[in-house]
């Protein structure tokens, strides 16, 4: 190890709280091969911790390279504009943070550098990263157009207060039991589940899983829209009737947006929530490591895996580079430097995410039992999300009509069958035209 990196751990047990459950040549980098700028996402409580989590690394890259990086950290509310305006401007950083559902969305653009296999072993190759991480970096059939950098997934989280004083004896696997479960903690004055209606990410995730569980998808093999399917339809009935139908998620939830439901979580008012990180997230709404427990997201059968058992999809960051920029031997350095076995290491334990590295995932810093279970996820029952160019109009326009019915919901207006499909039916329209 090159130091301990006291900085990056002080700064993110204080403060930290994963946000969840989403590029041109350097504006000024250019004419220099010293310099390189960077746009991170925000993974930490604010834009500052993230700023102290990175800075340490980034001086460190500078220590071995020589080539100092200007860092931007970006809110996730502005991330998807500011990388699309470059695309289109040329004007934008040397190396990027990109959601991984973004990847084919990006990529179709043409502005971000194809991972091909020269560039892959500058490096250090490919099949260093695991495979389902790699299934989110880019359209299948095309040179990937970024690595992975953070990998996530989501899972079931329980307070253990509640659930003990509701008389829960273990966690629920099967959405039954989580529905039983959640009327066992109404009863008790307490609400059941968490969700977050105007989250639209966060929706779509969870209403794509419902999808598979359903045998059911939101595009067609050959990439077109297929919104309104039975399968489609009951998956975003499924998860609106939460709320609507089995009364298990509060009513004030269909306007929550980014995190709101942890605070609810941490301050005991409601008894589960679907999430993406363990426990850097709760410890950031101060709540210790024995207050919360957690087990794989609820399948059908109670038992993960592919197909209609899978319960995850592949979350994560990934880490890009503009083809356009004026120093791509630095930019592979620190791509290079960013996906190393001590930084993946650094960088995820930071997160509390998982290294999207198949040796760095190796250390001990990961043995937990809590990251066990998101390993397990993304190895055995994570799916990708769709990798077309329209997946991020996907995220806007499906995710809406998710919000919407959750705020018909929280209004006591009908949630049915028929006023889902035509929610979906509406969201269709606004797709690009093939």
């Amino acid at each position: 190890m090159r130091r301990i990196r006291a900085a990056v751990t002080g700064a993110v047990t204080l403060s930290l709280v994963l946000t969840a459950t989403a590029c041109g040549g350097g504006e000024d980098s250019g004419s220099s091969p010293k310099t390189l700028t960077y746009w991170a996402s925000n993974q930490g409580a604010s834009l500052e911790v993230d700023k102290k989590v990175l800075q340490p690394e980034l001086d460190q890259f500078e220590k071995e390279t020589g080539i100092k990086v200007k860092l931007e950290v970006i809110p996730w509310s502005d991330l998807l504009n500011r990388i699309l305006t470059a695309t289109t401007s040329g004007q934008g950083p040397d190396v990027l943070n990109i959601g991984n559902t973004w990847s084919a969305s990006l990529q179709s653009t043409g502005a971000l550098l194809p991972w091909d296999a020269k560039n892959f072993g500058a490096i250090g190759g490919k099949d260093r990263f695991v495979d389902s991480a790699l299934g989110s970096t880019g359209a299948p059939g095309q040179d990937p157009a970024a690595v992975p950098l953070y990998s996530m997934a989501y899972a079931l989280y329980y307070n253990k207060q509640l659930f003990k004083e509701a008389g829960i004896a273990k966690p629920p696997t099967t959405w039954d039991e989580v529905a039983e479960a959640g009327k066992k903690l109404g009863a008790k004055g307490k609400n059941g589940i968490g969700v977050e209606g105007s989250n639209l990410s966060n929706n779509i995730h969870q209403v794509f899983v419902l999808a598979k569980q359903h045998g059911a998808d939101f595009f067609t093999a050959d990439g077109k829209p297929d919104f309104t399917s039975d399968g489609a339809v009951a998956a975003v009935k499924q998860y609106v009737d939460l709320m609507a139908a089995q009364k298990i998620a509060a009513p004030g939830n269909a306007e929550y947006a980014q995190n709101q439901s942890l605070s609810d979580f941490a301050k005991n008012k409601t008894g589960m929530v679907l999430w993406q990180t363990p426990s850097q997230t709760f410890s950031a709404q101060g709540m210790g490591p024995d207050e919360w427990g957690v087990a794989p997201a609820p399948v059908p059968s109670g038992k993960p895996g592919t197909g209609k058992q899978t319960n995850s999809m592949v979350a994560g960051i990934n880490l890009a580079v503009f083809k356009n920029t004026k120093n791509l031997d630095g930019a592979l350095k620190f791509v290079k430097y960013m996906t190393s076995d001590e930084e993946q290491i650094a960088l995820n334990k930071a997160y509390g995410s998982v290294p999207p590295v198949k040796s760095a995932q190796q250390d001990a810093a990961f043995s937990d039992p809590s990251l066990a279970v998101i390993r397990d996820t993304l190895a055995t029952s994570a799916a990708a999300l769709p990798q077309v160019p329209e997946e991020s109009q996907f995220e806007t326009v499906v995710g809406t009509a998710v919000k919407e019915l959750f705020a018909d919901a929280a209004a006591g207006r009908p949630v049915t069958t028929e006023s889902v499909k035509a929610k979906l039916e509406k969201a269709q329209q606004q797709m690009p035209k093939k």
